[in-house]
Parts: structure tokens; C-alpha cells; sequence
């Protein structure tokens, strides 16, 4: 069927009210995205150059929470986390606990392509990313102002929180978080094939508003938030956690290589069946160049094309569904 890509800036309950000069800024980052990653693919780029190239553009948009949008932990610093994988090779790389790096999703590949090692963390992953002249910056860089805000609503409110619930506005109780408010909005994410087959995927987030230092996501796990292989790619988004006890990304690929379902399906019965609802979003494409993006959330913020000329950009269910 030819090459295919999809993206996504996060899965959650978000509020069809949400307001205008939230929203639009997000779709034009997954218009920009998405038209970024479509002539990549047109111009023969590997998928795997594809996802970290569109991932780049997503963590450099202060509008979602990864790289520059990054949120705020509970002592107000920055901790962001990417992984990315090579669906043909299944090489893959990891990392947490970034302060510095102004795009984690390179420092990953850097990990896959430049150790022996998946996944590395905190100051060594700081080091590593020194040592490989990748660019960094002071860490004051990824706080803004609003993120700012939101960490102290959050506090205010005695609890982590979802990144896009309003700081200021604290009346629009529709985008009030849950209980738990261990939500990834924002959590930016890309697979792509290629029209030989060729697959990938990459993750970014800069994890949750009010977070415990020190805690990790499926962002940076392999086959949870991230994974690809001969058969298929995937990216998840969601509640963290959630993700984590269903593997939701291996979960796909495995219901397709021993239960050979298609992608559409298999995709879809992790969504609605291995993980409660309200708790994941993913996005998906397979070696033939399918494309599907699920979610059990109110909404996710997502895009895709295939070279057949099919695009979407949409954030909540289709008026068909």
C-alpha cells in the first residue's frame, strides 16, 4: 500500500470546550508535523530518520509537553523521557531524567546507535549526551511561564495534574483532572513505514505536572509506551501506569504475529479490552502501510497520511463514529 505516518500530541479526557487559543496551536503543530514527516517519506528517508525528525519538531513546540513544553515536577525542574525503535532490526534506545538536552528523542537514538545499552538515565544519560556533543541547554530554557502556573495550580490543588487544564481559568471544571491525575497530555509520538515495509517509532513527554522527582512513565519503555517491529509500529499515550501493566505497544504487534489479527483490530482490542477506558491513546502502522489511531479517552490530539492520499488531523471522534 506504500509508506504511511502517524502522530500524536496525547490522549486524555479533553474537554470538547477547550478553548480556542489552546487548541489551535496544537493542530497547527500536527499540521506542520505531519506535512514535515510527509515529504520526508517522499524523499526516501528512512522511517526511522522520519519519526525522530517529526518528534524534534513536536518537542521543540512549546504547546506540547515534551522538550520546550516540558511540565514541571513537584519541585519545579524538568525531567523529560523518549525512547525510539527500528522495526526491522528491533534496535532500540531510551532515556529519563533529561535537565538539559533540548531534544531527548536524538539523545535515544544516540543510546541505540552509539552504546551497547537500551536505556539510560539521569546523570549518566546528562553525561552521555555531553559527550556526544548533542545540544544542550541551560534548564531554565524549558520553564515557562505557564508551566510555571500550572505547577503551582496543581500544588494548589494537592495533587500532579494534566498539562492542559487551564491555570488561570479555574471555573471550567470539564478539564479538572481525575483522582489519580496521573495523566501523559501532551506526550508526543510518531511511527512511520516506508513502501519497502520498513518500520519505526518515537516517544517523547516531559511527564507529568506536580510528579514525584524521580518517576518514570511508559514514554521510555520499551513496548509499553514505544515499539516496532517486521510487522508494525507503535506509539502510546495515556496514563502512564495504565500503559505500563497492559505493554500496550508489544501488545499490538504480539495479537498480530500470533493471533493474526490485522492492525486495525488488533490495535483496537488492546484499546478497548487490555486497558480500562479513559487511560490510553495510541497511533499505529503496519509493514503494508495501514495506518490506525485508537483511543478510549474523551479525545487524543492526532494526525496521519498514507501515500494513497488519505490525511486526517482530528483530536476528538469523527462525526462517522
Amino acid at each position: 500500500m506504500g509508506w504511511a505516518i502517524a502522530l500524536h500530541g496525547g490522549a486524555g479526557d479533553i474537554p470538547v470546550s477547550l478553548a480556542a487559543e489552546r487548541r489551535q496551536p496544537r493542530e497547527a503543530a500536527l499540521r506542520h508535523c505531519l506535512k514535515v514527516g510527509v515529504d520526508a517519506l517522499k524523499a526516501q528517508k528512512s522511517p526511522l530518520d522520519v519519526v525522530e525528525l517529526v518528534v524534534r519538531e513536536l518537542e521543540n513546540n512549546p504547546h506540547y509537553n515534551a522538550g520546550r513544553g516540558s511540565v514541571l515536577t513537584r519541585e519545579g525542574t524538568i525531567e523529560m523521557e523518549a525512547s525510539i525503535m527500528d522495526g526491522n532490526t528491533k534496535r532500540c534506545g531510551a532515556v529519563s531524567g533529561l535537565t538539559t538536552v533540548v531534544n531527548p528523542i536524538s539523545l535515544a537514538r544516540l543510546v541505540m546507535e552509539k552504546t551497547p545499552h537500551i536505556y539510560l538515565a539521569f546523570d549518566g544519560a546528562e553525561r552521555f549526551a555531553r559527550e556526544q556533543g548533542i545540544e544542550t541547554v541551560d534548564s531554565s530554557h524549558f520553564i515557562t511561564q505557564e508551566n510555571i502556573e500550572r505547577l503551582k495550580q496543581a500544588k494548589e490543588a494537592n495533587r500532579v495534574q494534566i498539562d492542559y487544564t487551564q491555570p488561570i481559568q479555574k471555573d471550567e471544571k470539564k478539564e479538572t483532572p481525575t483522582a489519580d491525575g496521573d495523566s501523559q497530555i501532551g506526550t508526543v509520538g510518531c511511527v512511520a513505514v516506508d513502501s519497502h515495509g520498513n518500520l519505526a517509532s518515537a516517544t517523547s513527554t516531559g511527564g507529568l505536572v506536580n510528579k514525584m522527582v524521580g518517576r518514570i512513565g511508559d514514554t521510555p519503555i520499551i513496548g509499553a509506551g514505544t515499539y516496532a517491529n517486521n510487522l508494525c509500529a507503535v506509539s502510546a499515550t495515556g496514563k502512564g501506569e495504565a500503559i505500563m501493566r497492559g505493554t500496550v505497544a508489544r501488545d499490538v504487534a504480539a495479537l498480530m504475529e500470533f493471533k493474526g489479527l490485522s492492525l486495525k483490530e488488533a490495535a483496537a482490542y488492546v484499546v478497548e479490552e487490555c486497558v480500562p477506558r479513559g487511560n490510553v491513546g495510541l497511533v499505529a502502522v503496519s509493514a503494508k502501510g495501514e495506518v490506525t489511531m485508537a483511543y478510549n479517552t474523551t479525545g487524543m490530539f492526532r494526525a496521519c497520511a498514507t501515500e494513497d492520499g488519505y490525511s486526517e488531523i482530528a483530536i476528538w471522534p469523527s462525526v462517522q463514529n
